[in-house]
């Protein structure tokens, strides 16, 4: 049972994620993109080695520190590649490049590294997904296509996607709970610099109280342990995949609570984005059903 509920953890890590835009543009106009990157990290580190201390999960028996760091290093990469690529190419081709090109970079390392060849349901649902991400984003305003951009964007696919096979090994033989405070209070030192770099006087006001608690809990620490917990059970690969209801979510929660307007285009790229993400979990649901059976005939 568990196994069959570890697309949804993912899915529900991805829609925490989708509300990040939405909680960004509600932040005092001089929260800087990547001091508010940095800050998340900074919360959603704290606020999980806090649960790990109450509830007694410390274990650092045989814990491998190399493998530790190199997530850790992924995690704080991602943070200023994304937000860099959005702002030189704009949010457009900055987010379809970053979001499109993790789940085909997943792939490709599980096959190069880990000899794990992707399913043709996997290269399906991918194909849908991405095609539905250029149909969300592609008319969004006029795009800048400048080659630095288009690098960094894909150096935080790259990021995500090193995170997330990494990320599964570490769950393997750790708890969940354990390995996200870990690599996130890591991931937070490292970013720490952006700190000093901007102004955080906006941190201090109601609203930026608000945001960073929101983004630190929710979308990063209590989302990355949903995703953490999924990838026990799912190849990463597939999670990253999975993880593009985050621009679906986004896309969504901008019409319904920021007032956006969405286009015939725009709508059918949520559709196409439903469908990449529905046929990826089917084998997942009937592979429940036929567990269930199974056991009634028992």
């Amino acid at each position: 049972m568990k196994g069959n509920l570890s697309p949804l953890f993912i899915l529900l890590a991805a829609i925490l994620w989708g509300t990040t835009g939405t909680t960004q543009a509600l932040a005092p106009e001089t929260a800087h993109p990547i001091a508010i990157g940095a800050t998340r990290l900074a919360v959603g580190g704290m606020f999980l080695v806090l649960i790990v201390l109450l509830i007694g999960q410390f274990d650092f028996k045989h814990w491998p520190i190399k493998t530790t760091v190199l997530a850790s290093l992924s995690m704080a990469l991602y943070q200023p590649l994304f937000f860099s690529a959005v702002s030189i190419t704009g949010v457009a081709i900055g987010t379809v490049v970053a979001i499109g090109s993790a789940p085909i970079l997943s792939g490709l390392i599980e096959w190069l590294y880990l000899k794990i060849r992707p399913s043709k349901v996997w290269w399906c649902s991918t194909f849908l997904s991405i095609v539905g991400c250029l149909l969300l984003f592609g008319n969004k305003e006029s795009v800048n296509a400048d080659p630095v951009g288009i690098i960094m964007a894909l150096g935080a696919g790259l990021s995500f996607a090193i995170y997330a096979l990494i990320s599964r090994t570490l769950v393997e033989s750790h708890s969940s709970l354990s390995v996200v405070a870990v690599v996130f209070t890591l991931s937070a030192v490292l970013l720490s610099t952006f700190l000093f770099i901007f102004d955080m006087s906006w941190i201090m006001s109601f609203r930026g109280v608000g945001v960073s608690l929101q983004l630190g809990i929710m979308a990063t620490g209590i989302a990355y342990f949903l995703f953490a917990k999924g990838l026990i059970h799912v190849s990463s690969s597939t999670a990253v995949t999975l993880t593009l209801a985050e621009p679906l979510t986004a896309a969504l929660l901008g019409v319904f609570i920021l007032g956006k307007y969405l286009n015939i285009t725009s709508w059918g790229g949520i559709l196409f984005l439903i469908l990449g993400i529905g046929i990826l979990i089917w084998p997942f649901k009937s592979s429940s059903n036929e567990k269930e059976l199974s056991m009634i005939q028992k």
